[in-house]
């Protein structure tokens, strides 16, 4: 009777063990973070995508003690580093941070070596920023209704200038043109850098850019900005009317960051990951290091980010297919 009990215990071992060595084990809860973080950012250094995480990493590993380091992997429009993410372990110690362009490339390429919507978790959104109609001075209008009146007046004469095909500066225009019936012709240059120097000296004659660009020639009069593409005014320009103020009900177009970590990651760890994130993007410190590059946290359930980003690679592919916009 002795030796049966001694051979149940070890098989009862035995079983345990393998039980624990089939089932996927979680890092989450109060071990992790146990190592450092790899955030993936699909952009070069320098950007706004890789600027906001490196704020967002410093104050993670400033929270965790664990270093939060940025793995800057550009190169096709985003999708070399989405790609390495997206096959990364799901362990939480891989992330992902992607602007707009992450909904938009679902209907740009033909073909992604990833799903943007089966392959990744959302953690969170980390920032929301509107681009701006701004027209050179030169332009005799002051209102979008008086812009919409000259175009169809002067069809196809009246162009805007583009930072990249797919661009949020890109697909505003082309939301504007399908929305209001108009034809302003895009003119695309390689980022929106040089887009704002050719409005500038006269080459085209309106834009949809990011504030930072366009704020030192508004405060000189060079530039006159007409409305602002979000669903709110902007605390930075508060006398800005908002696009569906300024007569164009429904237009809306954000610039928004967020992260992503692998599919496989365990939901306890993107709780833990999201939990935080949204307490440091309400911090004071975060809120006003965000605002001097003129963007506003703007933190998400995980939940209503999916949604999001789902809601996202709709609105744009219908503006790539019915502008037949190909990537370049």
């Amino acid at each position: 009777m002795r030796g049966y009990w001694h051979i149940l215990v070890m098989v009862l071992g035995a079983v345990m063990t393998a039980q624990a060595f089939a089932q996927p084990r979680s890092t989450g809860g109060t071990n992790y973070p146990n190592r450092p973080i790899r955030v993936v950012v699909a952009t070069s250094p320098g950007g706004g995508v890789d600027t906001l995480a490196r704020i967002i990493g410093q104050k993670l590993t400033e929270t965790w003690g664990q270093q939060v380091l940025v793995d800057n992997r550009g190169g096709a429009s985003g999708i070399i580093g989405t790609e390495i993410a997206a096959h990364a372990p799901g362990d939480g110690y891989t992330l992902l941070m992607v602007p707009t362009a992450f909904a938009v490339n679902a209907s740009l390429f033909a073909k992604l070596p990833y799903s943007p919507e089966d392959d990744f978790a959302p953690v969170t959104t980390i920032s929301s920023e509107p681009n701006f109609l701004v027209v050179h001075s030169s332009l005799p209008v002051r209102t979008v209704r008086e812009l919409v009146a000259l175009a169809k007046r002067r069809s196809d004469q009246l162009n805007y200038g583009f930072g990249g095909s797919g661009s949020t500066s890109n697909l505003s225009g082309e939301l504007f043109n399908q929305m209001t019936g108009v034809t302003i012709v895009g003119i695309s240059y390689k980022s929106n850098g040089p887009a704002m120097t050719a409005l500038l000296a006269g080459e085209v004659s309106l834009m949809f850019s990011g504030l930072p660009a366009a704020l030192p020639a508004l405060k000189g009069g060079k530039l006159h900005t007409l409305a602002v593409t979000g669903p709110a005014r902007s605390q930075f320009l508060p006398d800005v009317p908002t696009m569906s103020e300024a007569g164009l009900p429904g237009y809306e177009v954000i610039n928004w960051i967020g992260l992503l970590a692998p599919k496989a990651t365990p939901a306890d760890i993107v709780g833990k990951l999201n939990a935080e994130l949204v307490r440091t993007l309400g911090t004071p410190a975060v809120r006003e290091r965000f605002a001097t590059y003129g963007v506003m946290p703007a933190a998400s359930t995980p939940e209503q980010f999916a949604g999001f980003i789902r809601t996202e690679i709709v609105k744009w592919g219908k503006v790539v297919k019915a502008a037949k916009i190909q990537a370049n």
